[in-house]
């Protein structure tokens, strides 16, 4: 017997504890908020397409947009590929997101979705929640070439939330202005119309913690760690490691301070209530900027 730990079992110990009280959190929240979390019944496949299914090494990713999706998508490409990759960043960004290139939980039978639900590893990554926002209104509604987005859903939000807006910006879609985006999202009538895009969708919608026992929470603050322990748990730690690169225009806490400025505190209450789950469920304290009513 060891007098006392070998450093590297400590440091495995305090990460097991570390995820122990992230899911834990999780657990309370679910159980807290019960009635607003169980309001939806038995989750049905079609709850489940953002389940990704690596058979070979028995892992489920719950993928969010905006949190690393593309590298991890990367990385189940390789795993499932059966050694058509190595080099997750060989592969394509637009590959990555192809969805006949990855298998998710929806295409299953039920006792077959049951039994991986089961004995599966499980994790998924999470981000502060109007840090995730943020990335997603400049991604998808800064960007000249999102003219997908801006067709679909620029033109609806300048025809309802801009007054005297011009013919142009109606067609265009391509000028949405932050404040417009969070009076959209905000606006009772969005929400009865359709489920919100998955680029701004809640976190515990698009991946069903309160029913859905997930063995890994992941970080997008600690990416790299957490995910060099997902991979090294699922036993593929010596060979795969987490692409390591600096995005140069991440979405910072700075930058997403910058965008609430000019939004009301009447709105940013709103907004917060729609995402208050996911703040509290993976223990994001309410941002300091925040001027809540």
């Amino acid at each position: 017997m060891e007098p006392y730990p070998s450093p590297h079992k400590l440091e495995l110990s305090n990460t097991a504890v570390l995820h122990q009280m992230r899911r834990d959190q999780v657990t309370d929240t679910c159980r807290a908020n019960s009635a607003l979390s169980r309001k939806r019944r038995v989750l049905t496949p079609s709850d489940l397409k953002h389940l990704v299914v690596d058979e070979d090494h028995e892992l489920i990713y719950c993928y969010v947009p905006k949190v690393a999706c593309t590298n991890w998508k990367r990385l189940m490409m390789v795993l499932t590929g059966r050694g058509k990759y190595s080099d997750p960043m060989e592969i394509p960004a637009s590959e990555a997101h192809v969805a006949a290139n990855l298998k998710t939980l929806n295409q299953y039978s039920i006792p077959e979705i049951n039994h991986r639900l089961k004995s599966y590893m499980k994790f998924l990554f999470v981000r502060e929640p109007f840090e995730r926002l943020v990335s997603a209104y400049r991604n998808k509604f800064t960007q000249k070439y999102n003219t997908s987005f801006h067709k679909r859903y620029g033109t609806k939000i300048i025809r309802r939330q801009r007054k005297n807006a011009t013919q142009e910006a109606l067609r265009r879609g391509d000028d949405v202005r932050f404040e417009e985006f969070v009076a959209y999202l905000i606006d009772p009538h969005t929400q009865r119309e359709e489920p919100f895009n998955e680029h701004w969708q809640t976190v515990h919608s698009l991946c069903h913690p309160c029913h859905i026992h997930y063995d890994l929470v992941g970080k997008y603050e600690t990416l790299e760690e957490d995910s060099n322990y997902v991979l090294r748990l699922a036993g593929v730690g010596s060979y795969l490691r987490f692409p390591t690169y600096a995005k140069s225009t991440r979405t910072t806490d700075e930058m997403t301070t910058e965008f609430f400025q000019n939004i009301s505190s009447e709105h940013q209450t709103q907004l917060y209530e729609v995402y208050k789950l996911d703040f509290l469920m993976f223990n994001y304290s309410v941002p300091s900027y925040l001027k809540l009513e």
